[in-house]
């Protein structure tokens, strides 16, 4: 068997080929084998199942947030829509979002689940 290259845009390891093309099951991009775009490094942020996350997704929070400068805090199953990924953050912190409630702030996906 044939050995495929794994998906330039999510790694995963499962491509098959349709026709011309080679897809990836996990992210359901497609590409041309042989293409440079498989050269690029593309980075992915995936939430605590593993799975990959996209602009615009909906998530939700699996623990109990403490929220600095708040007595409050972001209880668990707390649904988060139109989440914005942030590629290079240095603090870890990766997704931009609004929380009713609680107004713009951002998360780390370990504590998000892909709703």
């Amino acid at each position: 068997m044939e050995h495929l290259p794994n998906c330039p845009k999510c790694n995963s390891e499962y491509t098959y080929e349709d026709g011309s093309l080679l897809v990836c099951p996990e992210c359901a991009h497609e590409w041309t084998p042989g293409s440079e775009e498989a050269s690029e490094d593309v980075q992915v942020i995936k939430d605590s199942n593993g799975n990959v996350l996209a602009d615009g997704d909906t998530v939700t929070v699996i623990k109990d947030l403490k929220v600095k400068g708040s007595s409050s805090s972001i209880k668990i199953g707390t649904k988060v829509k139109g989440i914005r990924l942030i590629y290079d953050a240095a603090d870890g912190h990766d997704i931009d979002c609004k929380i009713d409630g609680f107004g713009a702030m951002k998360l780390k996906s370990e504590f998000v689940k892909k709703a």
